[in-house]
């Protein structure tokens, strides 16, 4: 039995609303198994308040939550990373430093709720929209044998979960 916990961390430019959801919803659904962060290659300097509305909402811990840079991950000291997983087209296209421990990444990318337009009603809905979307995957994600798996396959597995979603901003 495999009870290693593996670091996964959630990457977005801003840091504010998709990979912050992610971080949540890792937490919580892989809990034992897995240990959720987040980051942006340029963070916005806080969450964004939909977000942190959302998941309020839905009994998820907020506390300690911040938009923080990608260069804690990549320092000496951070937690050896064992997933990277971009969830915005903007961070995937970027070039990202060199993580701790060579960790399998994959693009889930997923719309840019914080872009929506229109009333308070159908922002909101963006948001929860994403929570959904990432909700899926990372239903899919905490469920793969990931000690079983080779990399290649592992790897497989991880870039299919990310395919077939709405384009990302």
């Amino acid at each position: 039995m495999n009870d290693r916990v593996y670091n996964v961390l959630f990457l977005c430019t801003h840091n504010s609303a998709r990979s912050i959801i992610a971080e949540c919803l890792l937490n919580r659904h892989g809990e034992g198994r897995f240990k959720a962060f987040s980051a942006g290659s340029q963070p916005r300097g806080k969450v964004h308040p939909y977000a942190l509305d959302l998941l309020r909402q839905r009994g998820y811990q907020t506390a300690g939550l911040r938009s923080k840079s990608w260069d804690e991950f990549a320092k000496p000291g951070a937690p050896k990373l064992d997933f990277v997983f971009t969830v915005c087209d903007d961070a995937a296209n970027e070039t990202c430093p060199v993580w701790p421990g060579q960790p399998m990444t994959a693009h889930w990318g997923v719309p840019d709720p914080s872009a929506a337009t229109g009333t308070e009603a159908e922002q909101r809905f963006a948001f929860a929209d994403t929570m959904r979307m990432m909700r899926q995957r990372i239903s899919i994600f905490v469920n793969l044998p990931v000690a079983s798996l080779d990399r290649l396959s592992l790897q497989n597995r991880l870039d299919e979960i990310g395919r077939d979603m709405p384009k990302a901003g």
